[in-house]
């Protein structure tokens, strides 16, 4: 018999080994697949080992297959460690302790909804509550769209990501540059903010009323290169750039001959069924689901809160590559299904996730290349790295991948966990701009609802 030809009707012949017995019995049971580990760690509890391993002990192997297989699927997963009341709870004390307006989150399972809730209100004014419906801003959550536009460009042999920046932009050459190394920047550097560039696109901001929210033109940014500088040698740490994606954004639209909300809606969006995802301006006929954004600002001396409606709408300019995204948390879930490879099966949907970005290389982007909590970074800890446009997050022995947004008073994190699938996304609509001194970062509501998230999804 050979190694790949089993046939379980001949009981009484032998297994070559350990290593085929699981390869076969996997393949068997590919309609419904076993975990791996599952399995492997049978074989080795049982003693099936040896170079001739009798059926007697494929037979108890076969009875632990059929277990798992007769066992339903949640079963077999592990309980979610925080009970779902006591984290709406707290979910709840948290946003009302921030004088939040509105806020929703999902946790997703096997790509699908397993638990949501939202919180307050879309629109104070009008007392229009936050619903599963609700359209929210997802800010620099945006970035990993255009992360994996750039991998699709380069899995076409359209670029390479060591590809020198300067190649398609040549205009960053007016930039100062005391390391000598601006044509050194590659397409990998700015995926993983290590390029040396600043990291905000309006470096000047005083707080005018005049000042735009960001710059609207490309050419706005060109002018203003000549009074720029490189912060630090390229490719030698982390520091979050957000004109580094408008890069990006531009090399997408100068390669694909589309511009970059357009090719998102085509190579991205299109197949991934996000029907209510949208850049810019609220289409009309989701109007009446946006939420509006507020600042929250208080007075040092008497505490006294001011809340400030900002509307429904902003424009991002010149950053839609960074920062651009608008949709309902469901739309979001069904990108989440497509990180977590969560096709549950279905052919038709493991296809269209292939055609938007095979799995092996959703993986090659979360692969740390840079610890955030480099010297001269603004933002960033000692268990956070910097992959291709996602964050890998450490929480004890559990690694997480995803990325955070914030832009006017919007803000939001999503996250997977890679082994069991489990996700998460959370949008807000008020931000704190004078939070009170004596509150360090780690209590606010963003960051107390974030870490508790992350309980739940170990």
């Amino acid at each position: 018999m050979t190694s790949d030809s089993y046939d379980v009707r001949e009981r009484n012949r032998r297994m070559d080994c350990c290593s085929t017995c699981l390869r076969l019995l996997k393949r068997s049971t590919a309609s419904r697949p076993i975990p791996w580990h599952a399995l492997k760690a049978y074989v080795h509890k049982s003693g099936i080992g040896t170079l001739e391993c009798a059926f007697r002990s494929a037979a108890w192997l076969l009875l632990a297959v059929g277990a798992l297989l007769t066992t339903p699927l949640e079963a077999q997963r592990a309980p979610i460690p925080v009970a779902w009341d006591d984290f709406t709870r707290l979910f709840d004390q948290a946003a009302a302790r921030d004088s939040m307006v509105g806020a929703s989150i999902v946790f997703v399972r096997d790509g699908r909804i397993a638990e949501q809730h939202q919180y307050g209100m879309a629109d104070r004014a009008t007392g229009k509550p936050v619903t599963e419906q609700t359209l929210f801003h997802y800010a620099s959550i945006t970035k990993t769209l255009t992360g994996i536009a750039i991998m699709q460009l380069r899995d076409r042999g359209l670029l390479s990501l060591d590809d020198h920046v300067t190649t398609y932009l040549p205009e960053l050459r007016l930039m100062h540059d005391p390391y000598g190394s601006i044509d050194s920047i590659t397409v990998r550097m700015l995926l993983s903010h290590s390029s040396g560039f600043q990291g905000a696109t309006w470096p000047w901001g005083r707080g005018e009323s005049w000042e735009p929210f960001e710059p609207t033109k490309w050419s706005q940014l060109v002018a203003m290169l000549p009074y720029e500088t490189l912060l630090f040698k390229p490719g030698s740490q982390f520091s979050y750039s957000n004109p580094g994606f408008i890069y990006l954004g531009r090399i997408i639209e100068q390669l694909s001959g589309d511009n970059w909300e357009t090719y998102i809606q085509k190579n991205v969006f299109s197949p991934l069924a996000l029907t209510h995802s949208y850049f810019g301006t609220t289409p009309f006929y989701l109007a009446a689901e946006r939420s509006n954004n507020y600042y929250l600002s208080r007075d040092s001396v008497s505490g006294r809160e001011t809340l400030t409606d900002n509307g429904p709408d902003f424009n991002p300019g010149i950053t839609m590559a960074n920062g651009g995204w608008n949709a309902p948390l469901t739309d979001v879930v069904k990108y989440l299904a497509f990180l977590t490879n969560a096709a549950n099966g279905d052919t038709t949907v493991q296809r269209r996730y292939n055609t938007v970005l095979p799995y092996r290389d959703l993986k090659e982007m979360w692969q740390p290349l840079f610890p955030t909590n480099s010297e001269g970074s603004a933002r960033g800890s000692a268990d956070e790295s910097m992959g291709l446009s996602f964050f890998i997050l450490h929480r004890g022995r559990a690694t997480f991948v995803g990325h955070t947004g914030g832009q006017a008073g919007f803000t939001s994190f999503i996250y997977i966990n890679p082994v069991n699938g489990d996700a998460v996304v959370a949008a807000f609509n008020t931000l704190s701009t004078s939070p009170p001194a004596s509150r360090p970062p780690a209590t606010s509501a963003f960051n107390v609802i974030r870490e508790a998230a992350l309980k739940r999804l170990q």
